[in-house]
């Protein structure tokens, strides 16, 4: 089994050597570099080119989001997972904005970061349902239009216009398909037509567009 490269930015030595303790019980997770400063992080990051960084925001030197940006600027297939204890919207946003594919708080358990994980690897977005609403209800509050009541532009199936509104809610691939009684496969292929119809790339993009074309209700 070829098993995910998880690289580890955290500034607090004791709980960067716990993450690493329990990633390491994962055996589809490999650790392959740990960093307790950003811009440091950053250096080693491109060096090592891991699949997947598991970042927190307030580091030294560069906070989370500069690291974010720097490398997903220079390494853009680089998924970054955000691990923090910043639950507040604006940060979501700025993480988002800034190229992250997914937004966890400290207070979760390894069962959660390790399907976060497999969630960011999948092609999928990770906001559990609490932040979701949060990030969402503040990309609304700093429009500068209300949005534009458009009748399903996108050409949408009934099925692929549902999976829609609970990723908007925060619901993962895998919770799709237990709500909706699906495969987590069928939940992918789905969102994938989803992703060519409306043009985009994530989770996040598809959301932003129904939002703004009034098409979605959080």
């Amino acid at each position: 089994m070829e098993r995910t490269r998880v690289y580890v930015v955290e500034d607090q030595p004791q709980l960067l050597k716990n993450l690493v303790k329990v990633l390491g019980t994962f055996e589809e997770l490999e650790v392959v570099g740990t960093s307790q400063d950003g811009e440091e992080a950053v250096e080693d990051i491109l060096r090592v080119r891991p699949q997947l960084v598991l970042l927190d925001l307030e580091l030294p030197g560069l906070n989370g989001i500069q690291v974010t940006q720097r490398v997903k600027r220079r390494a853009s297939e680089v998924e970054i997972l955000i691990l923090t204890s910043f639950e507040d919207e604006q940060k979501v946003y700025e993480a988002i904005q800034a190229g992250a594919s997914g937004y966890l708080v400290k207070r979760v358990g390894p069962e959660k970061i390790r399907s976060g994980i497999r969630e960011v690897m999948e092609g999928g977005t990770v906001l559990e349902p609490i932040i979701a609403r949060r990030f969402w209800n503040y990309f609304q509050s700093i429009q500068t239009k209300p949005p534009e009541k458009k009748e399903n532009p996108w050409g949408l199936t009934p099925t692929e216009f549902e999976v829609l509104r609970y990723v908007a809610k925060g619901l993962s691939n895998a919770e799709v398909g237990q709500v909706m009684t699906m495969e987590r496969r069928t939940v992918r292929t789905h969102l994938s037509h989803i992703y060519r119809k409306m043009g985009v790339n994530s989770h996040v993009e598809a959301v932003v567009l129904a939002l703004r074309a009034g098409i979605v209700d959080l």
